[in-house]
């Protein structure tokens, strides 16, 4: 059984002198214990709004959603002590040090003082904070603030985490920091449900991927079996002379598992392929064989972004449903 299971979540919302806006239409969703699983899709697709449900900030119209078995709509205390989140805002004190503001969690969540000061010293040390530990945080980095902002999810030791843009605006040292912390906390059996921009970062953390669009999941599975679903591999030739351009559309057409592309100029040609080592031996030696002359030829996989355009039209990038609600 999932850790936490979605079904059927629909949430509809009504702007002002605007027609209704469904943020969540039908939308079903599964994520095992202890794993990773990123919510992916492109802006206004839901995936805000799912995490809003999820994390009972706000109520699905209709659906039902659980975590461990326990109703999300009905039981919303005990959801909130089982979880953590992270929003796309570092939500911190900014005239608080970095120890005070976890402090200052601990005290909220009730843990009494020797408890929270204890749990805000193993934090600062985990995530690397000590020497600006008694420093304001608003003389913070970006990346600092994002990482006192995960700690303070973190002070009750939850089961779950959210974490909505993680990332967002962190130069590459510091996201590159951020992935190893989420990476040890799910290898320590926390569950994480992310949304993210960053395609490489789904690539990286995710165990499971889920293609949101128009308030549904339209796609589920490995980065790897989202990247196979879409036809395999890809071969592309670029050509010294366009005269070999009708040899080689031949050539690949041979092998070809879709329409070919061929550019402007008509010198590069690419086509996806299902079998691509074979395929690739096949094109060259044809290729070899009508004194073809090259510039280049290789063959790669499908990226992400691939994905994304074929089953969304889209680029992934960040969402902000609650410009629907305002």
């Amino acid at each position: 059984m999932s850790f936490i299971e979605a079904r059927d979540l629909v949430k509809t919302y009504t702007p002002r002198g605007a027609p209704v806006v469904r943020a969540l239409d039908g939308l079903s969703l599964s994520v095992p214990r202890g794993t990773v699983t990123a919510l992916l899709g492109p802006n206004g697709a839901g995936k805000t709004t799912a995490v809003k449900v999820l994390t009972t900030l706000i109520a699905a119209d209709s659906g039902t959603a659980t975590i461990d078995g326990i109703d999300v709509a009905t039981d919303g205390g005990d959801i909130r002590r089982m979880i953590g989140v992270s929003g796309q805002y570092a939500a911190v004190d900014e005239n608080l040090t970095g120890f005070e503001n976890l402090d200052m969690v601990g005290r909220l969540y009730h843990l009494g003082a020797k408890a929270s000061r204890a749990r805000a010293k193993e934090l600062i040390e985990l995530f690397d904070l000590t020497e600006a530990q008694n420093r304001p945080v608003k003389g913070f980095s970006g990346g600092m603030r994002r990482r006192i902002d995960l700690a303070g999810a973190l002070v009750t030791d939850p089961q779950v985490l959210f974490l909505d843009e993680p990332t967002t605006g962190l130069d590459p040292r510091s996201r590159i920091g951020m992935w190893d912390i989420i990476t040890r906390l799910v290898a320590g059996g926390t569950t994480v449900l992310l949304t993210t921009q960053y395609l490489e970062e789904a690539d990286q953390l995710a165990d499971d991927i889920a293609v949101i669009d128009h308030g549904k999941v339209i796609a589920q599975g490995t980065s790897d079996e989202l990247k196979s679903s879409i036809g395999g591999q890809r071969i592309e030739l670029t050509l010294v002379s366009e005269d070999d351009t009708s040899a080689a559309i031949e050539i690949l057409r041979a092998v070809a598992s879709s329409e070919l592309e061929v550019s402007s100029d008509r010198r590069t040609i690419a086509v996806s392929v299902v079998h691509g080592p074979a395929a690739l031996k096949a094109v060259l030696t044809g290729v070899e064989e009508r004194n073809i002359r090259l510039h280049d030829a290789g063959m790669q996989r499908p990226s992400l972004d691939d994905v994304f355009l074929q089953l969304t039209g889209h680029a992934a990038t960040i969402d902000d449903e609650s410009k629907k609600a305002s």
